[in-house]
This record gives C-alpha cells, structure tokens and sequence, in this order.
C-alpha cells in the first residue's frame, strides 16, 4: 500500500502547492474508518481507497478529488456520517463523497426501466460535480484490476457492467486509455480464451517479424530528423479486445487484420501538425478512406488529433495520429483536464472542454425523453456510437453519429426542417432517406409544406434529437384521438362498476399513476399504453380486488366461424394485440386493433363498441398481415425474402409492387401469420437482411365500414 508521504509526492509532482496537511487528515481518517475491514484477497481494505487515490494522481487532478478518493466508501461502508465528513473535511469533499456514494449504489445493469431511472441520477450527479464520475471510474478501474479475488460470477456481472457502462463512459469524457484498459480488463473476464489467443498470435507474429513496433518509430523518427522537426514518437501494438472487436465486425481472421499496431507523434504547435501530416504522405502510402482531421473537426469532448494509416514496413498497415502536447493531455484526460494541475496551477488548456458546457450536450439530447424506453436509447445512442462529418450547401459542417441518415442531418439543422423532409441529395445525387451517411459527404434537403413525420421514419433515423423529434410530431397528431378514444374506454370501464367518470375522478386517478393530467390519462388509454382497468385499480383498489365478478364479459374472436366477429382490413389485427370491437348493422362485430385510426369516428357512439379478446390457445397461421417492404433492386433478392419467410413457417398469400426505381422497389408481402410473436419474429428476421431497406406493417387510413354494407 502507497504510504501517506508517497502520495503527498505524487500530488507534488503536479502540483506543488498541494495542501499536504488535508490530505494527510483524510489519509489518516480512512484509516481509522476502514481499520478492521479486509478486500477478498485478504489485504486490508484501506488499500483500495489509496490506489482509486493513485490513479487520480495520474491524471493530476486537484486535492478535493484526492481527498474525496481516500474518503469515498467511508460514509457507505464505516460508521462515519456526512456530517462528520464535513465537519473535518468542508462541504465541498462531503458533497463528493456523497455522489460518489449514490452512483455506487445504482445498480446499472439491472433491468431496463430501474436502469434507466438509474442512469437519469448518474447525469444528475455529474451535472452538480464531473469529479464525482472521475472518482467513481478510478474506482471501477482499480475494482478491475483486482477482480480475480471475487467469486466468479460476480466477476462475470461486474466486467459486463464495466464493459456495457462505465467503458463507454469513459470514452464519451474523452478518457480513451481508462476506456481501453476497462474494455481489456472485462474482456480477459468475459472471454478469456479469446484474449488469450490473440495475446499467443501476437507472440507469434512478434517472432515472425520482429520488433516492428520499434522499427516504424525508428523509420518515423529518422524521417522527422531529416525534416528538422522536433517532435516524440510513441507506438504500441493495439489493445486485444479491440482487435478482437475489429475482427468480431469485419469477420475476418488475425492473419487478414490490419493497423494492428498504432502510432503517435507529438509535435510542439499545430503548423507542425500538418506539417508532418506532409511528410509521412510523402514518405509513405496512404489506406484511402482512412483520414481523419480532429484539429479542424474536433470532438464535442474536445478531442484533437490528425488520423491516417500508411501502408509502412513490409506492406503492413499502421495507423498514425498527430497531435500537439495540448491536444495530447486532452486526448488522455478528456473532460478530466478541466482540473488538470501543472506547476501548481490549473492548467489553463485552450482544447480542454468546459463541463458545463460538455454535459448540456450530452444532456440536450435526453430532455425530451417521455417513458424509460427511450432515455435508455438516447443514452445509449450518445455513448456508443462514433462520429461522422457532412456538410451543408454552405459548408458549415453537421456532426452525426456513424450511421446517420439524411433525416438525421435535417433533424441536427432544425427540428422544422426535418419535419417537413421529403427529400434530400448527397453530393448532388437524390438519395433515399434511408441512405447512411459518410465522412466529407455535402447534403441537401428538400422540403415541402404539408408535410408531417411518418412513424416508418423511426426506422430510419439515428440520432436520439430526430426520434425525439418525430415522436413528438408523432405524439401531438395522435393525441387529440388518442384522448377522445381513451374517454370512450374508461367511460364504459367506470360503468360496469357504477362509477362516473368525472373529470375529478379522472385527474385524482392520473395523480395516483403519476401522470401530468387527466389528458395524459386519456392519451395512454387511448393508445394502449395503459389498461382502463389501471384507471379503476389506481381509484378504487379495494373494491376491484372483490369485484371480479363485475369486469365486463369480454367477446371472444375464435376460429368459430359461426360467430359473428371478423378481423378489421384497416388495422388487420392478430392475437396478442389489444383489440376493440366495433358493431356494424347486416355485418356483426368487427375488431379493431387497438390504435386503429378508425376507431375515432366512434367516439360518441359507446353504445356500439364491445370489449374484445382474443381465445386462449394456441392459434394457426391464418390471419393476413400487409407488410411494406423496400429492398435493393438486384437479381435473386426477391426469392431470398421470400424464402425467408417461408422458413418462419409463414405463407405468402399476395405480392405486389407498388413502387419500382432503378436502384430499389417496394413489395407488399401479404403474409398469413399466427400471433404478435410471429409477426415479431418475421419482421426481424427481414429486417437483419442487408438487402432489405425498411420494412414496415401496412396500415390503411381507411373510412369505416358502413352499416348495412
């Protein structure tokens, strides 16, 4: 265990004007807080707290940080309070201590809903104070680096949730070392005979060649003297789970695996920069399509290199990145270098990006978030995916995660402008909607009045501002018929049981299901998202867990061709979804799915819908659904979406071609399925095709059928 004077050292290395005697205390504190406690591995547990210390002292943080370190499990795990923390250390260290307490304790790969909930409050604690995350990812490093004392599936659930979370967290803050030293640690975890196979290819290649590493920095270096540049050279073979991760993409084997080794040149200004960006063009053959210029484009974290890849020694591929020393400690700290020391004073880095200004970015994307679901996406969005840059007609640039489309550019210009999308050109050629974009690409969007977002269009977009957006616009049409739909439902729910469905009852039943309004109640009903029978339970508990006998006697849609209920053509409704029926005068009853538009033109009429549901059992493959599917216009395609299908165990009943284009056509498939699960499994197993561009379910915006037809 590092002793209290060497890591009062450590600090003084960076920061000489460090308050030794604070940091002593707290040392001191934990100590006596932890003494007793032992780690699994048997050493006592005040090591822990010291090496999450260390490692901060790495990145040079200040001595609130250091402190909040020593002290962060103090409050959890001993019989020390936050008051006493603050007390003996201010309220700035106590306010650490505590975020870094509530983000220990959230369980963030729990399941979906409590996960994002959880990762709601992780945001709210990086908002009051980025030091707390910095601490907890230390944390979790050090808990990584000393993982092999837990019991095994322990290690398994903690190199998952490192490598699901706090990994890719640390490389959205721009800490690309922590990220790939948390993504190997979980990845000799999770996959261990994967990591130790390419660790042995390594060895074998290293004997085959020799050592290329130091060859090509010698060949780099000899090249930068001869140019009188002054400038480092560092290079490295990659990290194995990238390697692995490269080879799990491009499934391809090690032996076909490029840029497996990475090199980096430190320059002193940024003229340079571009200036040895000439010279190992010149020197070198470069991998077309694999140029990068962060200087120009930098990260929104605030990250700034040039990237290329050469063809160096022996053909082999190595990738290059160039930086100033500035840049380079933004490149290893991230947001961390906010609170860099140097010499004793904050270093004032011009490429450090504020944290103010670095989470009002992330977060813009999340306040629009309504239901768990799709904060969960949006986190995940921001935090996982990489970057590419287009241009407007004008050349400002819009910066897009990888597999943007031209929505998504239209979108990231103005929420307006890409509602009103019906078009767009790349590069001056008119392109598909579902296009995916590419670096340096100039885009063009075409719009037109009158037009709204279609709900296919969730399909097509990636960026968590464009599924706001036309979830939103989505929302808004829907919600004037979702709500008179929804009145309808609850009015005949509170009948049944002799109750009213006043506007009282209905804001106090909103109030107990923690919705805005009775609006929002109606809205939820009317769109499936929550049962009239949610309503009765939330008003009256007591008397609906005695009244079963009261629920409505529900209409039962059987294979019993005697009955008089049919399946809606509008909405074609299958068992497993929510179904309304409608009675028709010559005709019977006919069932609409739930969110069928044409329910609406019924709102006034309770007296003719019935509660409908569909006969238990399993069901045969009889009930048609329309799906509109767009695929690339080639040889052989057709036939291998059909068969598809067919292996799904599903019939083809109808085919036909509503649009044809020279690059792609659509086809609407009538297909003749079981159930929802069905349909689920159909759906995506086409929507896994690469040859297949969207595929949605077909759903006519008909007029009701008329009584006596």
């Amino acid at each position: 265990m590092i002793d209290v004077e060497d890591l009062v050292s450590l600090v003084r290395n960076y920061n000489p004007n460090t308050d030794a005697d604070f940091i002593r205390r707290a040392y001191a504190f934990g100590m006596e807080m932890h003494d007793g406690q032992f780690r699994r591995s048997g050493e006592p547990y005040f090591t822990h707290p010291v090496a999450v210390a260390a490692i901060l002292t790495e990145q040079r943080l200040d001595d609130a940080s250091i402190v909040t370190a020593l002290l962060h499990d103090t409050v959890e795990d001993t019989r020390a309070s936050y008051k006493q923390v603050e007390e003996l250390f201010g309220h700035d260290v106590a306010e650490l201590v505590d975020g870094v307490t509530k983000l220990t304790n959230l369980q963030l790969s729990s399941s979906e809903t409590k996960q994002a909930e959880n990762f709601r409050k992780l945001f709210i604690a990086m908002s009051k104070d980025m030091r707390v995350i910095l601490v907890k990812l230390a944390d979790r490093l050090h808990n990584m680096r000393t993982i092999k004392a837990m019991r095994a599936e322990k290690q398994i659930q903690k190199a998952r949730e490192t490598m699901d979370i706090f990994a890719p967290l640390a490389g959205r803050m721009g800490m690309q070392w922590m990220r790939e030293e948390l993504e190997d640690l979980s990845f000799r975890v999770i996959n261990p005979d994967a990591r130790n196979s390419i660790m042995r290819r390594f060895v074998t290649l290293q004997r085959e060649t020799g050592d290329v590493v130091h060859k090509i920095t010698n060949d780099i270096r000899s090249e930068l003297d001869n140019a009188s540049i002054r400038a480092s050279v560092y290079g490295r073979a990659k990290k194995p789970y990238s390697i692995w991760r490269k080879m799990e993409e491009k499934k391809i084997s090690f032996s076909r695996l490029c840029d497996i080794y990475g090199f980096r040149i430190i320059v002193e200004n940024e003229q340079d920069c571009y200036k040895v960006l000439g010279l190992v063009h010149q020197r070198w053959k470069t991998v077309p399509g694999r140029f990068k210029d962060y200087i120009s484009q930098p990260k929104s974290n605030g990250y700034r290199s040039i990237h290329t890849t050469i063809s160096g020694r022996d053909s082999r591929r190595v990738e290059i990145q160039i930086r100033t020393q500035e840049m380079h400690d933004v490149a290893e700290s991230g947001v961390a270098a906010h609170w860099s020391y140097r010499d004793g004073e904050r270093s004032q880095n011009p490429f450090a990006v504020a944290p103010a200004k670095w989470l009002s970015d992330i977060t813009e994307r999340f306040k629009n978030a309504d239901d768990h679901g799709e904060f969960l996406e949006h986190v995940k969005l921001e935090m996982y995916t990489d970057k590419v840059f287009t241009f407007t007609p004008k050349g400002e640039v819009i910066s897009l995660p990888r597999g943007a489309t031209p929505l998504d550019f239209a979108y990231a210009i103005h929420t307006r402008i890409g509602n009103s999308c019906v078009g767009a050109k790349v590069d001056g050629m008119r392109v598909p909607l579902w296009t995916r974009l590419r670096n340096g690409q100039s885009v063009i969007i075409i719009n037109a009045e009158g037009q709204k977002p279609q709900s296919s269009w969730l399909g097509l977009v990636a960026t968590g501002k464009a599924k706001a957006a036309i979830r939103k616009s989505l929302r808004e049409e829907d919600r004037e018929r979702f709500m008179r739909l929804g009145r309808e439902l609850v009015r005949v729910a509170f009948d049944h049981i002799d109750k009213k469905a006043t506007d009282k009852a209905l804001e106090t039943a909103a109030k107990q299901l923690s919705l805005g309004s009775a609006d929002d109640l109606l809205s939820r009903v009317g769109s499936a998202d929550l049962n009239a029978s949610d309503v009765l339970h939330a008003l009256y508990p007591e008397l609906m867990r005695n009244r079963d006998e009261i629920e409505p006697q529900r209409a039962i849609i059987s294979p019993d061709k005697k009955q008089k209920h049919k399946r809606a053509e509008c909405c074609q409704p299958v068992p497993g979804e929510r179904i309304v029926g409608i009675t028709y005068e010559g005709q019977g009853v006919i069932a609409h799915a739930i969110d069928c538009s044409v329910l609406s033109a019924f709102a006034d009429e309770g007296h003719r819908w019935v509660d409908l549901h569909w006969h238990a059992g399993p069901h045969a493959a009889e009930y048609v659904v329309s799906l509109d599917v767009t695929i690339a216009n080639d040889a052989g395609i057709l036939g291998r979406i059909c068969t598809l299908i067919g292996e799904h165990n599903a019939n083809i009943s109808d085919l036909t071609f509503p649009e044809r284009k020279e690059d792609f056509y659509r086809v609407m498939i009538d297909v003749e399925l079981r159930d929802r699960e069905h349909l689920h499994a159909v759906m995506l197993a086409l929507e896994a095709d690469s040859n297949v561009a969207r595929i949605k379910r077909h759903r006519e915006s008909a007029r009701a059928p008329q009584d006596g037809v």
